[in-house]
């Protein structure tokens, strides 16, 4: 492992209220010798906020005023000794900051991922629980924050290693089968097909639970769609809280489709405001716009239609629409009558008005509902990684060779190599077997200061 001490911002650039850098290695107690002076650095207390004037060490320029806390390794994240300070956040300091540390003999900035690597080498925690430390920066609802969490626990590498036990028990009492195998007659199959099988299962279980990254990370695509003047744009607003659309009373005012980030109690989502669709366009412009909502309306995971409440019977865009998994009658408001011609056998209909906000509430859980459906297993995992699932799909391979060995050639040491292959696929997996080239393709992925 490189001995240099590393230094990283973990905030994001940008001016907030406070950021946030992180030093590790074992020149800590000097960069805080360095900016804060030797009394400073002689009462350090390990897990204690401390506030402090950084300085330049090549200037003596005050850089800022500041908070900082000591983690004794290997109490740390990653197993070493750590320093996090937290200037404030205006960008000038935070540059200053890492400049001077930096120019601190032994003092590097580090690479992306570096500081999680660290605390994997130094075995703060295992590869599938560091893989994990990306997904639960990166979730996009929380389900997947909740199963980032999960692994990030230990859940996957917990059934790993019970897994992991399992053949090892297996393999040792083939090897033993292997070593004595001149003394004794053939050894006696019976009941190995059993274990094999039931490890068999073990793997495919996990293997089944896998869930790629490229479409946890797709956000899901909820689209407004009705006639002109029906109350889109007002609804948008209205959900987000800010008038984010430009509204009017004169219909088509919205010519293309509207894109918006909305935050619901199961996640992000991408809502959708669609030009007005009539049943003839008023002009060319008119009418590419409605072909470009009926092409975004292919690709919704929600539908929501919504429908003038005003619209006289006849007009009505809910009217031979069967497409639609929510309606939403808007306008509420102006409207004496809480129902106002609303077809008896619609379902999943919500009266809404953006003035007031009567049935937004309703509206958003119908989203959340929809878009974000639970599982009957929701306290169960799921596995993110490519490198996991290759793993898995070796070991997995591994057995049913051993299963096929069972059957035609039930060669004690065949079966016993064979054994050892799906051993070492299963520690891949939580990195007791691992290379330089898979740890450096794991950790590159991360963010700086991770």
């Amino acid at each position: 492992m490189d001995s240099q001490t590393i230094v990283a911002p973990m905030t994001p650039a940008g001016v907030s209220a406070v950021a946030a850098l992180r030093v590790s290695g074992t020149r800590v107690r000097d960069v805080v010798r360095c900016l804060f002076g030797d009394k400073h650095a002689s009462a350090l207390e390990p897990r204690k906020a401390s506030l402090g004037t950084a300085r330049d060490p090549q200037t003596g320029k005050v850089i800022d005023s500041l908070l900082y806390l000591f983690f004794e390794g290997p109490n740390s994240y990653t197993g070493e000794d750590v320093l996090e300070l937290y200037p404030h956040g205006n960008p000038l300091i935070v540059r200053d900051l890492l400049q001077a540390i930096r120019g601190i003999e032994g003092v590097r900035l580090a690479e992306p991922g570096e500081f999680t690597r660290r605390a994997f080498l130094n075995g703060k925690m295992d590869l599938t629980q560091a893989e994990s430390v990306a997904d639960v920066i990166h979730s996009a609802n929380r389900a997947e924050l909740e199963n980032a969490h999960r692994l990030l626990s230990g859940a996957l590498s917990k059934k790993i290693a019970t897994l992991a036990a399992q053949v090892k028990d297996i393999s040792a009492r083939l090897e033993l089968d292997v070593d004595f195998a001149e003394e004794e007659a053939d050894p006696d199959f019976a009941g190995w097909e059993t274990r094999f099988v039931s490890v068999r299962e073990s793997i495919q279980q996990i293997l089944n639970s896998f869930h790629g990254k490229a479409s946890l990370s797709r956000l899901p695509l909820a689209v407004l769609y009705g006639a002109p003047n029906a109350g889109k744009s007002s609804l948008v607003n209205a959900l987000l809280g800010e008038d984010r659309m430009l509204v009017s009373n004169v219909p088509g005012t919205t010519r293309d489709f509207v894109e918006v980030r909305l935050f619901l109690p199961g996640g992000e989502v991408r809502l959708v405001d669609t030009a007005g669709i009539a049943d003839r366009a008023t002009d060319e412009l008119d009418a590419l716009s409605m072909k470009k909502s009926k092409e975004i309306l292919e690709e919704a995971d929600l539908k929501i239609l919504v429908v003038d409440s005003l619209a006289p019977a006849g007009l009505r865009s809910d009217e031979g629409d069967n497409d639609a998994d929510v309606v939403v009658y808007s306008k509420s408001d102006l409207c004496a009558n809480s129902s106002p011609n609303e077809p008896a056998d619609k379902q999943n209909s919500l009266q809404v008005s953006s003035k007031t906000g009567e049935g937004l509430a309703e509206l958003r859980q119908a989203m959340n509902a929809s878009l974000f459906k639970q599982t009957a297993d929701a306290e169960d995992l799921w596995i993110t990684s490519e490198r996991e699932k290759a793993c898995l799909e070796d070991a997995l391979a591994g057995v049913d060779r051993v299963l096929n060995l069972l059957k035609n050639n039930p060669a004690v040491e065949l079966l016993a190599f064979e054994m050892q292959l799906v051993r070492r696929a299963l520690q891949s997996i939580t990195g007791e077997i691992s290379s330089e080239d898979i740890l450096q393709s794991i950790f590159a992925g991360f963010c700086i200061g991770k």
